[in-house]
């Protein structure tokens, strides 16, 4: 694979009634990153899951959780799904009037922070927080439904945000959403992501979900 490009299924595209049997094949295809999309029918016109579905499926797996929090008002729930057993909580800097507070809080909790971009929102709204992100999403659709088409025109946001990245004095994650598929991952992790979600592309895989995550890495490794 290219660099440290690393595939983290969105569990937004899994069947909503076998959420553990979707983590146990995707364990089994080795992965170690799930993405898990909160929606509030009011950030995004779309309504997904809790925190309760954190805490069910915490026991089932070693893997890391990345909560992405699409939300109006995120401070609300990081607590608690912090307690539920999320390791990553990513929120959106469109959805936070102190954005600094957020993140600091949500390290106060223990857990990685990460702030999301839309497509329309500039890397500028990062400027003053570099120093307290772990991870930062940009996304490559505009968030609240699965399955939409990667919008090729972010391509150098991205590769904007993994030199800046590659200047700081701390590792963070450079994470991408939306629209990616064995056609494109190979683009998106050259423009620098090292950790892209998929989602349709991997549970929706005709030949199921080891074959979704083999068919993204082979094009992940393809020249």
């Amino acid at each position: 694979m290219i660099g440290t490009a690393d595939i983290a299924p969105s569990l937004l595209a899994a069947d909503f009634g076998a959420f553990a049997e979707a983590v146990r094949q995707c364990d089994e295809a080795g992965i170690t990153t799930y993405h898990l999309d909160v929606m509030d029918g009011h950030f995004v016109p779309n309504l997904t899951y809790g925190p309760p579905l954190v805490r069910a499926l915490r026991p089932r797996t070693r893997a890391t959780f990345d909560v992405h929090l699409m939300v109006e008002k995120p401070d609300w729930m990081l607590e608690e799904f912090r307690e539920a057993g999320a390791d990553i909580l990513t929120v959106h800097a469109e959805a936070c009037t102190h954005l600094h507070r957020t993140l600091g809080r949500i390290r106060d909790l223990g857990a990685r922070a990460g702030v999301a971009l839309n497509p329309a929102t500039p890397l500028c709204a990062l400027d003053h927080v570099w120093d307290l992100l772990d991870l930062v999403l940009v996304m490559t659709v505009n968030p609240g439904f699965g399955g939409q088409s990667f919008l090729g025109t972010l391509l150098p946001k991205i590769e904007a945000a993994g030199r800046h990245i590659a200047q700081l004095d701390h590792p963070v994650t450079l994470e991408v959403d939306g629209g990616i598929g064995a056609a494109n991952i190979r683009q998106v992790a050259e423009a620098g992501a090292t950790l892209i979600v998929a989602g349709t592309s991997v549970f929706g895989h005709p030949g199921g979900v080891a074959a979704g995550v083999s068919a993204l890495r082979s094009a992940l490794d393809s020249p």
